[in-house]
């Protein structure tokens, strides 16, 4: 159905990420205060659950940090399967009333284009593209130090989940006590 890298590409994009309730234009100071939410060191497990590759297990590491001006994050890192190791790369910015960017070098190359989206408070849902492939990519905050992400593509008229990640904020932690 699709290559592995390109479904292991589909789950990643966006994560950056990512219910669709009101435009970016108009909730911009919500939208930069969920990606600076997701700002941080996350990492976890995910899994191909659909497909060719159906059962296949990778772990990630990826650094979120917001855009700078409008809303938006840049997620960089890697995903491991086994002994491959695969950099990641995701960037999303609002621009013109949605979201837009790429994941890898964009469709034209061996990744994802970014071609729709919309924030809520807990969660980002993103559209994504390459060439006849189509889907959504959901990411959802489950308190402050949990992410899931969901990567569903449309087959026929009905949308699939074909890829879901677990990921946990990478806190450090501080030792304390007292010095005498």
């Amino acid at each position: 159905m699709f290559s592995r890298h390109t479904l292991i590409a589909a789950g990643l994009s966006a994560l950056a990420a990512t219910t669709i309730v009101a435009a970016p234009a108009e909730a911009g100071s919500r939208d930069k205060a969920f990606f600076k939410g997701v700002a941080g060191e996350w990492s976890g497990p995910g899994e191909i659950v659909a497909g060719k590759y159906k059962g296949t297990r990778f772990t990630c590491n990826l650094s979120g940090i917001p855009a700078e001006k409008n809303a938006g994050i840049t997620l960089d890192g890697f995903c491991r399967v086994g002994v491959f190791k695969q950099p990641m790369k995701a960037v999303i910015t609002a621009t013109g009333g949605t979201y837009k960017g790429t994941f890898l070098d964009g469709a034209a190359g061996k990744g994802l284009d970014i071609v729709s989206g919309n924030v809520t408070s807990q969660k980002m849902v993103v559209g994504i593209n390459r060439q006849k492939l189509n889907g959504a990519m959901i990411a959802r905050l489950q308190g402050k130090n949990s992410m899931t992400v969901t990567i569903s593509v449309k087959v026929e008229d009905q949308m699939v989940p074909v890829i879901g990640m677990s990921l946990n904020r990478q806190t450090e932690e501080i030792a304390v006590g007292s010095i005498k």
